[in-house]
């Protein structure tokens, strides 16, 4: 099975590493130096800001091109102010997804497309990833019993959660919506100014406050994102 690395890698330098078939998730690549290098069938999906490759700078090529830009570069905001509008501009796309998702038979919306999770339980999982980074560490609330955990985090004891439960999709999007509504009251408040306060997220030990937000803005973008493309599978089969 090949090595798996996780954590701090700044500054690491990989020589003559036949990195064939690699897969990338959640990393940061700034500043990043690739040099004497076989770019062949590859697919990156990312912020672009100033990508060259050959000497060539593409980067107004590919965001020109990018349906999901600018939102992708919203994701980690300066301030309360860009936060909110961050939110906003999600909230907007979900709504957009949900319509999708209403237009669909609900047993449809129950089942997995490439054993990725469906649809009712990826709002499953961002209930709880609100609850993880914001509900429960910032606001002082408990986790709903419908969160549905990342597989690698099933293990930990999270308080409250219920694995048997099956809700359909208008119990899950009630859960959501009033989660997006504490979200949004928390935003609305002066509350995202202390960025730097440090609190502790259970399994993840001490955040900054707005690193806590950040995660919540990219769970929101990519599950939107692969919420969407199963979606459309779902509507042509």
């Amino acid at each position: 099975m090949p090595d798996e690395f996780e954590g701090d890698l700044a500054g690491a330098v990989f020589w003559g590493a036949d990195l064939t078939g690699a897969r990338f998730r959640d990393v940061n690549l700034t500043d990043a130096r690739i040099s004497h290098a076989w770019l062949v069938n590859v697919d990156i999906d990312a912020l672009v800001d100033r990508l060259v490759i050959n000497g060539v700078d593409v980067t107004t090529y590919v965001n020109e091109r990018d349906p999901w830009y600018p939102l992708r570069a919203m994701l980690r905001p300066l301030n309360p102010e860009a936060m909110r509008a961050t939110w906003d501009a999600l909230d907007d796309e979900w709504t957009k997804t949900v319509a999708m998702a209403n237009a669909l038979p609900e047993d449809l919306l129950h089942k997995s497309v490439n054993n990725e999770w469906s649809f009712v339980q990826t709002l499953q999982h961002l209930v709880f990833a609100m609850d993880k980074w914001v509900t429960a560490p910032i606001l002082g609330e408990g986790f709903h019993p419908i969160g549905l955990p990342n597989t690698g985090s099933v293990g930990f004891p999270w308080p409250g959660l219920d694995y048997d439960l099956t809700p359909s999709l208008a119990d899950a999007l009630a859960v959501r919506s009033a989660r997006v509504t504490l979200f949004r009251d928390y935003l609305a408040s002066d509350a995202p100014s202390d960025f730097t306060r440090p609190i502790d997220v259970l399994e993840n030990g001490l955040n900054p406050v707005q690193e806590c937000i950040y995660t919540v803005f990219e769970e929101e973008f990519w599950h939107n994102r692969y919420a969407r493309r199963d979606l459309t599978a779902l509507s042509t089969n």
